[in-house]
């Protein structure tokens, strides 16, 4: 009995984003050069969790080699989770086998990677599977200073919309509450808001208490508007990451309790109108002090998901895809593909999970970095050097005409509770080593220190060069 040969499975989950088409297209040429055929599983575990194979796309060299330039998904995208019964992860086992696979390439972030490991372990050694890490939201487990795919194009997108939205602020004097994607972590925040110069950016990571009371959001933006506003500044702009509304205080959940969910039970973040809802409430706040503000909410997320990908994850992610086929077809199994210092680095499932969660580690943006510190330094919001300036601290006062003591108590607990540092680069903390300096390696050699060659055996060194 002739038994067929074997094929490559890809799909992807979760949300859409650049790059996508990169790994497919990567991963389907290299396994068909050598031999193998590649089916796209279409719209993630949708249908086959259900023991459905009818949606499924024969990938060839022909329909894949320049869908790298293009956003989206060749094979669609779902987040369908099945890890939520015990039945869909044996759907999907079972539906794989009869579509002759033995080698699944996962695209997605820390949901899909989750739910490939799971595939992974029912499937005990009768699929391979690898995972390749997708988040325009920067938070997978990767090491720090390596991003996941399609960050760097939904950065540069929001970066230009942001750009356009400063110009309009000066110009007509107003405010911009600019709301991005990222539902745990403020690395996509930051990361357009730093490199756009915007006034302000606010991410989770930088409040240490567990849950954020909405008053104090509300009173960072106050304030921020009242100390630009002394400089004779009435307009600015804010880039805020979504993961904000997660963090909220139960408190401040009553307008969230009717929220959709999603397949994987998080709170579906851009149904709720986080800036407009700050916006009022900031609104209200100035109001006291009797600053007129025009604020104006925008989101930024679903036109950066499906962008064209800029040059540097099109690289990114044709070396992404194909390392996920050359390690299947070499026997590689149960790791997520990483690409460290120009070199392939597999990290594997059972390194990715968090022991307190039993779910896939979430990295975070470090607070401590000299990267998140800069990027406060360039931020104009009240700190506490602010109120050890009783110059400065007068001139917020008298913008909201309260005096200086009411000013305190009203503003001072945001600059106390705040974590950030000025970023500590003195020479001291960075020793020399022996190695030589750049400039000591361009020196002439000495004329006579020329390198001896080296004798012949029997034979004397010649000194007579020509």
């Amino acid at each position: 009995m002739t038994i067929a040969p074997k094929n490559m499975a890809v799909m992807v989950g979760g949300g859409p984003a650049p790059g996508i088409n990169s790994v497919i297209s990567a991963a389907t040429i290299r396994a068909i050069l050598e031999g193998v055929e590649v089916i796209g599983i279409q719209d993630g575990f949708k249908w086959i969790m259900r023991g459905d194979i009818s949606h499924t796309k024969r990938l060839t060299i022909e329909n894949v080699s320049r869908i790298h330039f293009r956003g989206g998904s060749y094979i669609g995208i779902a987040r369908d989770n099945p890890t939520k019964d015990k039945k869909y992860l044996e759907n999907v086992v079972t539906s794989l086998l009869r579509l002759n696979v033995d080698k699944l390439i996962t695209i997605g972030g820390d949901d899909t990677a989750y739910s490939a490991m799971r595939v992974d372990e029912l499937a005990a050694e009768r699929i391979r599977v690898v995972h390749v890490p997708k988040t325009i939201d920067n938070d997978l487990d990767l090491p720090h200073g390596l991003c996941t795919f399609g960050f760097q194009t939904a950065r540069h997108l929001g970066v230009n919309i942001v750009k356009n939205l400063m110009v309009d602020a000066q110009t007509t004097s107003r405010w911009y509450f600019v709301v991005s994607m990222g539902r745990k972590a403020g690395h996509l925040a930051m990361g357009i808001g730093k490199a756009a110069g915007a006034t302000l950016s606010l991410i989770p990571e930088e409040f240490p208490e567990p849950r954020i009371r909405l008053s104090k959001l509300v009173d960072i933006l106050v304030g921020a508007i009242i100390k630009r506003l002394s400089y004779g500044r009435p307009d600015g702009i804010v880039v805020m990451a979504e993961g904000l509304v997660e963090r909220l205080d139960p408190q401040d959940l009553e307008v969230l309790l009717n929220i959709e969910r999603d397949a994987h039970n998080n709170i579906r973040l851009a149904e709720v109108n986080f800036g407009e809802i700050l916006k009022y409430h900031v609104q209200e706040e100035l109001k006291k002090f009797g600053i007129k503000t025009t604020i104006v909410a925008k989101n930024i997320g679903y036109e950066l998901r499906c962008a064209d990908p800029i040059p540097f994850d099109m690289e990114y992610t044709r070396d992404l895809g194909y390392c996920a086929a050359q390690f299947l077809l070499d026997g590689g199994n149960e790791a997520m593909i990483s690409i460290q210092e120009g070199r392939f680095v597999p990290m594997y499932f059972t390194d990715m999970l968090d022991p307190q969660t039993n779910r896939t580690k979430v990295r975070m943006v470090d607070t401590n970095s000299e990267y998140y510190q800069i990027a406060r330094r360039y931020m104009l919001r009240l700190t506490k050097e602010d109120f050890e300036d009783p110059h400065e601290l007068a001139k917020y006062a008298a913008t909201a005409g309260i005096s200086l003591d009411d000013f305190k108590k009203r503003f001072y607990y945001i600059a106390e509770s705040d974590v950030w540092t000025m970023p500590d680069l003195n020479p001291a903390k960075f020793p020399k080593n022996n190695k030589k300096t750049v400039a000591e390696l361009k020196e002439p050699i000495p004329v006579g220190a020329e390198q001896a060659e080296p004798e012949e055996k029997g034979k004397p060194k010649n000194n007579n060069k020509k």
